[in-house]
């Protein structure tokens, strides 16, 4: 195991190859990784996570650390591990960490666009975290802080203190950072896990989705399931449900 001068680069082996997550982007301390889930999905809410690995708040016992050591070793970005590992993972992040996940649902997607929620979902994750983080690693391209106090009916509202709050913490949007920081891969984790279970919930109420397997996401089969059954209250009225779909019969 290798490490920076920083102390924050580890060489982690899993899955028959090797990724270099690092702990840390900046110099901050208390710093925070957000990521998202279910944003190409037909059907549910995406949902955010962020995560603050280290603060001078968190004092972990011998056991914790041994635990936090194996974490490390493990966690990788969510879309490569196994639905089985990512809900092994989550139970030890959230013992260890400072965590926050929210869901954004259909409506309010359709209301102001799948980029504009899923950003809205990692600013709300970072505002119910219990610990303000004096720096935010985000997955992705986009900057954090595009769109804040948009005019919408649904979802929450910002409050003029939680905007104030989102510009006064600097922050780097980093392609792939869910595969190279060990914070926004945890965020990854928790975001698909509790998506997965919010999916898993709905599939009891419409099973001829089967979202229990697809998740939402635009199989054959959840396509074929709306040209049946049309959709449910669920779906994201503004996205392509079909494939020929030019306008949507409501």
């Amino acid at each position: 195991m290798q490490k920076s001068v920083k102390g924050c680069v580890k060489i982690i082996y899993f899955c028959e190859k090797y990724f270099m997550l690092k702990k840390c982007y900046s110099n901050f301390l208390i710093e925070c990784g957000t990521d998202e889930a279910g944003r190409g999905c037909l059907a549910g809410p995406v949902t955010a996570a962020a995560v603050i690995l280290q603060s001078p708040n968190f004092i972990l016992t011998k056991e914790e650390k041994k635990l936090e050591k194996l974490l490390f070793k493990s966690i990788n970005d969510s879309k490569q591990l196994s639905e089985k590992k990512r809900f092994e993972l989550r139970p030890i992040i959230e013992n260890l960490f400072d965590f926050s996940y929210i869901h954004i649902n259909n409506d309010e997607i359709d209301e102001i666009n799948i980029l504009n929620a899923s950003m809205k979902a990692m600013q709300e994750s970072i505002l119910n975290l219990k610990t303000q983080p004096e720096y935010i690693i985000v997955d992705g391209n986009r900057p954090l802080n595009g769109k804040l106090g948009m005019k919408q009916t649904n979802g929450k509202i910002f409050s003029a203190e939680e905007i104030e709050i989102l510009k006064s913490i600097p922050n780097s949007s980093i392609i792939k950072g869910d595969a190279n920081f060990l914070s926004i891969a945890a965020a990854s984790v928790l975001a698909k896990t509790y998506r997965d279970d919010f999916m898993d919930k709905i599939h009891e109420e419409f099973p001829m989705y089967n979202w229990k397997k697809n998740k939402g996401y635009p199989t054959k089969e959840h396509r074929e399931a709306i040209r049946k059954y049309g959709i449910t209250k669920y779906h994201r009225k503004t996205f392509r449900l079909l494939p020929e779909q030019l306008t949507l019969d409501l």
